[in-house]
């Protein structure tokens, strides 16, 4: 479906149980609602599933120049309020996560409960970690930002996109057909595909103002997945997982040991993710 908020056009997509509990779906910066596609058949028996395109992503509507945290969390408070119609389960990975996790500070009535798959709550920008190197996902935002659009004005198929991204080699060396679920290398070949790469922009220009405090409370109880800091792409490190230990006692916050920054696209680290859900869920 399709609704409007702050003159731009956001697509929801919704499955399940109409008359069910609402868990809502937040994707990461560059992907789009395909990424949520694995988690759905799940849930759609008992709950009433939405996914949100943010703006510049997927079906929504592109908005050069408003591509900002506080942008996404008005996005997805538009939906919560015009299609959830209640209080949902907030999943949210990346920049999804960070919203998320906003969204529970700003608008406790919206959220039931959280989880963030290693979310954009950074204490520190990505451009300067608390060891004083980049995060690694800095160089893969500045490939992205001048690949995309090429790519997209190649007018390449996502099928063929997806045979070059079987090939190409991830973080850690290997192809990413050897690492990641086959799903996950469509959803990103289809999210590329439908991008506004300018969305980019303000992380790596550095002005991606931050919408969560991590000195304040998280209101609701929730689970926060950590990758592991040995990875050079996991966001959550030390510093934040301190904050959230003294401020949001109702977060629980699990390190996945060997697991980097994309949780639920890897082959190895789904499982930890859907198990999750399944207890945050089954604890309401």
């Amino acid at each position: 479906m399709q609704i409007e908020h702050d003159g731009v056009t956001l697509h929801v997509e919704e499955d399940g149980n109409p008359s069910g509990p609402v868990v809502t779906f937040l994707h990461g910066i560059t992907s789009c609602t395909d990424t949520w596609d694995w988690a759905v058949p799940d849930l759609v028996a008992e709950y009433r599933v939405l996914r949100l395109d943010f703006r510049g992503h997927g079906d929504s509507g592109r908005a050069p120049g408003t591509y900002t945290f506080a942008n996404c969390v008005g996005d997805a408070v538009a939906a919560l309020e015009q299609v959830a119609g209640g209080p949902t389960v907030l999943v949210g990975h990346s920049l999804g996560g960070g919203t998320a996790a906003a969204i529970a500070q700003q608008r406790p009535d919206l959220v039931t409960a959280v989880l963030l798959e290693d979310p954009a709550i950074m204490t520190a920008t990505l451009e300067g970690a608390a060891d004083g190197e980049p995060n690694a996902l800095m160089g893969v935002f500045a490939m992205m930002r001048q690949t995309i659009p090429m790519l997209q004005d190649s007018g390449i198929t996502a099928d063929g996109l997806v045979g070059m991204l079987n090939e190409s080699p991830g973080l850690d060396g290997k192809p990413f057909k050897e690492s990641m679920h086959p799903d996950a290398i469509q959803a990103m070949a289809a999210g590329m595909l439908r991008l506004d790469a300018s969305v980019l922009d303000p992380v790596l220009e550095s002005r991606m103002e931050a919408v969560f405090d991590p000195r304040a409370t998280i209101p609701v109880p929730g689970i926060v997945l950590a990758g592991d800091e040995a990875d050079p792409s996991t966001i959550v490190r030390g510093s934040e997982k301190a904050l959230l230990a003294e401020h949001s006692p109702q977060i629980d916050v699990r390190v996945v040991t060997g697991a980097g920054h994309m949780i639920h696209d890897s082959l190895a680290y789904r499982e930890v993710m859907r198990t999750a859900l399944r207890e945050l869920l089954a604890g309401l």
